[in-house]
């Protein structure tokens, strides 16, 4: 008879098993359970970041009289050295900043173009039905720089050297590389060590850093230099921009000099829906994020609070509003530049009210359709940062699939990204490849107001994670009472296998990953609804956020399941 399990899947499964039944993971003598610390609290700045020494890069630009946008800026710096596995200045940004001054809150979309010589045609004539994952063709124009630049000249207060000097100073002397950030460093050799530039780079001594090795990035550290000495053309316009140009050429490439140097990024008008007295922000397309929207205001429609958090009646309804909301993510999301897309629909609770009826509320559904509105109308970093005059900054960046393309630029010390992978190569698609277009992104920065007021700046990375992960954050606080802390530490659900931008299609209802915490009986139940359901350690995303209460106080909050930190002081 053929074995089916060896007896490593059977020890994993049971863990995973006795994990399942209890939902307390630390024994705290207050507040909930499976929280992994307390809130943190502070009045004059708080920064949570992924990366302990980040976070304190921000606080002490902050300290020095930085604004909160200055001391993103620094962390995300430091963060690109630190944490190559989900960012760098080869990748994308996207911002949400509240103004105290302006008592508003601005969008910045920093993503890149598609570049300009290569055409779509390209893909077919060399048999390719998907834009690969690494090497020089899914290279798209990095954002990052200048969206650092456009949020410093309308933000900033201190001189852009003293912002990025932190970062500076740690690739010259080195840090310690922490454990989860080793953990995918390692796993990324295997894939990237081809690439050239790759091994000089990321690879001192032949290897990988593991745990606790110092690793220092001079190349990098020389980049950041010029850029805060020669502002952003330094990148995109001077001897930056020709290395990177003159690399791509010589290995295969299309991105160009002149791709760089016309680049520019976009201040864009956030969205929002109310939920239960709340309004929650998001960035329009290219990126996913008012897919968190849709996903809130099908939910809106029913009692979750008396559901229960755990319960399969909970995770039933909140699986099939993501499915729903995500058949129009693979269908309607794309660069607005190139299509009229349908948001303010999308987001509309007329259209929630439409999409709810959809829901079998005992039968898990294995396909839908996106919704018509068109036709009615004609893993990644986050961030946040708050200062002590009421300014706050929700920032995620990204290489997309952790260090990017592999493609590790001549001399410069960073990674460009792959993000061009997220096109479409079917044609009429809204989000289809075409030259000089931004591709469909994950990474979404959200924000919370309240009355007009501001009330929370949180985001969660993590890909497709994502949109799931910020509604059930926002469900956590608002149904489910939880403080900032909890509703991030708090067993998380993810459904995995939605129809895609990039083509595929969901035809089996995909499947349900939960963490530990929840009960047997729920996912017994699930089961007898339809659902797949799977084990799985790791895809859940990471989170920050910071919360502002009545009194002014900052409450901080830092992922658990990563080496994140939150301080304040």
């Amino acid at each position: 008879m053929k074995r089916l399990f060896n007896k490593s899947s059977v020890a994993a499964f049971l863990s995973a098993l006795l994990a399942a039944v209890s939902a307390d993971a630390y024994d705290r003598v207050n507040g909930e359970g499976f929280a992994s610390r307390s809130q943190v609290l502070a009045t004059r700045g708080m920064a949570a970041t992924s990366q302990p020494l980040a976070t304190q890069v921000a606080l002490d630009i902050l300290k020095r009289g930085g604004s909160a946008v200055d001391a993103a800026i620094a962390a995300n710096a430091a963060q690109g050295l630190m944490e190559p596995t989900g960012n760098g200045i080869g990748g994308d940004l996207f911002a949400i900043v509240w103004s105290a001054e302006d008592e508003k809150l601005y969008g910045l979309n920093a993503s890149g173009r598609s570049p300009k010589s290569l055409p779509f045609e390209y893909f077919a004539k060399h048999d390719l039905d998907k834009i690969p994952s690494h090497g020089p063709l899914p290279v798209s124009v990095p954002g990052a720089v200048d969206g650092w630049f456009e949020l410093h000249d309308r933000f900033g207060r201190l001189p852009m050297k003293e912002v990025l000097a932190p970062a500076i100073d740690y690739a010259e002397r080195g840090f310690p590389v922490t454990q989860l950030v080793a953990y995918y460093w390692n796993r990324s050799v295997p894939l990237l060590e081809k690439y050239p530039g790759f091994r000089e780079t990321y690879m001192p001594g032949g290897k990988a850093p593991q745990e606790g090795d110092m690793f220092r990035n001079p190349r990098l550290a020389r980049t950041l230099g010029e850029i805060a000495e020669g502002g952003r053309d330094a990148f995109y316009k001077g001897d930056i921009a020709r290395k990177i140009a003159a690399y791509m050429k010589e290995n295969g490439g299309f991105l160009s000099y002149e791709d760089l140097a016309s680049h520019h990024s976009e201040w864009v008008e956030p969205v929002s829906t109310n939920y239960r007295g709340y309004d929650v922000w998001e960035l329009p397309p290219n990126g996913q994020g008012i897919a968190a929207l849709q996903i809130l205001n099908i939910l809106e429609g029913y009692d979750l609070a008396k559901m229960g958090r755990t319960s399969p009646e909970y995770i039933h309804h909140f699986v099939e509003a993501k499915k729903l909301a995500f058949e129009d993510r693979a269908r309607y999301y794309a660069d607005p530049a190139f299509n009229e897309l349908p948001v303010q629909e999308l987001i509309s609770k007329k259209y929630a009210e439409e999409r709810r009826e959809l829901i079998d509320p005992h039968k898990a559904a294995k396909r839908y359709e996106a919704g018509n509105v068109a036709l009615r109308h004609g893993d990644t970093i986050y961030l946040t940062v708050a200062d002590g005059d009421g300014n706050m900054v929700s920032l995620i960046q990204s290489n997309y699939r952790g260090m990017g393309s592999g493609m590790t630029p001549a001399d410069l010390g960073f990674i460009l990204q792959d993000r061009g992978e997220m096109f479409s190569l079917k044609e009429g698609h809204f989000n289809q490849y075409q030259p000089g277009k931004r591709p469909f992104h994950t990474i979404i920065p959200a924000f919370i107001t309240r009355d007009g007021e501001p009330w929370m700046s949180f985001g969660v990375m993590g890909g497709a994670t994502q949109p799931q992960m910020h509604a059930q954050i926002v469900i956590n606080m608002l149904d489910f009472g939880l403080n900032v802390q909890e509703a991030g530490d708090a067993p998380r659900i993810l459904h995995s296998g939605s129809s895609q931008p990039t083509d595929e299609m969901m035809l089996d209802g995909g499947y349900i990953s939960l963490e530990d915490g929840f009960p047997m009986e729920t996912r017994r139940k699930l089961v007898q609804m339809g659902h797949k359901i799977r084990f799985e350690s790791g895809p859940y995303g990471g989170y920050q956020g910071i919360m502002r209460d009545d009194q002014g106080v900052y409450h901080g909050a830092s992922e658990s399941r990563k080496d994140g930190h939150a301080a304040g002081y």
